[in-house]
């Protein structure tokens, strides 16, 4: 039957099932009426139309000016809290089943805030959310940038609040700033602990940030990881060993990371075109062997949604049965038992086979 129907019809049943989403930043995702809001109480009056402005990036660096400016309207508990009720109302609308979101405990710290009182307001926030069937679980994200000292704050943070839902150590920011080995002890320190391990690399970094992310970090999964497909031997590596790529197609486009890939770091002029979507390598990733996950990172500054991400699949050249693949993929590659896995998977087989797309 699911060859039968339309591609637009496929589509609007895809859009019904149950969906995972593992990359995905609270910040990034306060639409601009949330921070209109944020930024009242603060004094600042701000429009939703200049908040739009400040999140069209055109490049990374631009990106992380416009991180750095919306998350300091998060500044007590009440405000994250705001932040998570809206975004679960979001996931919910897309009908995400079970999200792992990564927080800015690094941002939070630098700033210093009170985490512990931070996570304790989001997770009383989101607890609604969950009991309507939205699961959630936590990853606590280091800036690269501010060095392994602050890393292993975050670090201690995760650590203290395992038992919470904190399921995972991270690390984002500009990942050419430091080098992995700086690291290493932090990534062991939090592995010791029981926290999965997790890496923003091969974003804006060629190969080698992937491989040392893993072979030095012991990353479970790799945050993009798009420069991958220029190492052949590193796919086959990934492939190996199972290691996910979390693949945020908008993203890479808006911060001119797969432009950047394609070697048109000087991209949006005449001389230079945009990089497309036709261009993403996620399917060379995909055929490969390699586990990935697709996700938003940032919807809200990137004008995207889980749904809109799956879209852009077709625009690559992949089909429906790769499109439920890659969606049943990110359920394996989730951070929770195998049993809880399975069961996840085997609903979202059985809702795809009911609406007539198996």
């Amino acid at each position: 039957m699911a060859r039968q129907l339309s591609l637009q019809s496929w589509a609007a049943r895809f859009q019904l099932l149950p969906k995972p989403e593992l990359h995905l930043h609270l910040e990034g995702t306060m639409e601009p009426a949330t921070v209109v809001a944020l930024a009242g109480k603060y004094g600042d009056l701000l429009t939703e139309g200049a908040v739009a402005a400040r999140y069209a990036a055109r490049d990374f660096t631009a990106f992380i000016e416009a991180y750095k400016w919306v998350t300091s309207y998060l500044r007590a508990p009440a405000d994250y809290a705001l932040a998570a009720r809206r975004m679960c109302e979001q996931l919910l609308a897309q009908n995400v089943v079970y999200a792992e979101i990564t927080l800015s405990v690094g941002v939070m710290l630098l700033r210093k805030q009170d985490v512990a009182a931070n996570f304790a307001a989001i997770r009383e926030a989101t607890a609604p959310y969950q009991h309507a069937g939205l699961r959630l679980q936590w990853i606590f994200d280091a800036v690269r940038q501010f060095g392994p000292a602050a890393a292993c704050d975050v670090a201690r943070c995760a650590v203290d609040l395992r038992g919470a839902g904190v399921i995972a150590f991270g690390m984002g920011g500009d990942e050419l700033s430091r080098p992995a080995a700086e690291f290493r002890d932090v990534y062991e320190y939090a592995a010791a602990h029981g926290l999965h391990r997790l890496v923003h690399a091969g974003e804006i970094g060629g190969p080698d940030s992937v491989r040392d992310a893993v072979e030095i970090l012991g990353a479970e999964r790799i945050g993009h990881g798009i420069a991958s497909a220029a190492d052949p031997e590193l796919m086959a590596l990934l492939a190996e060993r199972s290691i996910g790529l979390e693949l945020c197609p908008t993203s890479n486009l808006c911060t001119g990371a797969l432009a950047r890939h394609l070697g048109r770091p000087n991209a949006h002029t005449d001389a230079c075109p945009d990089a497309r979507l036709a261009e993403h390598p996620l399917p060379l990733l995909f055929r490969a062997g390699i586990p990935i996950s697709i996700s938003t990172d940032d919807p809200a500054m990137f004008s995207t949604t889980l749904n809109a991400e799956y879209a852009t699949l077709e625009q690559m050249g992949l089909g429906g049965e790769e499109m439920l693949r890659i969606s049943e993929s990110a359920f394996r590659g989730a951070f929770l038992p195998s049993e809880e896995k399975m069961a996840l998977v085997q609903s979202f087989r059985a809702q795809a086979a009911a609406l007539g797309l198996l």
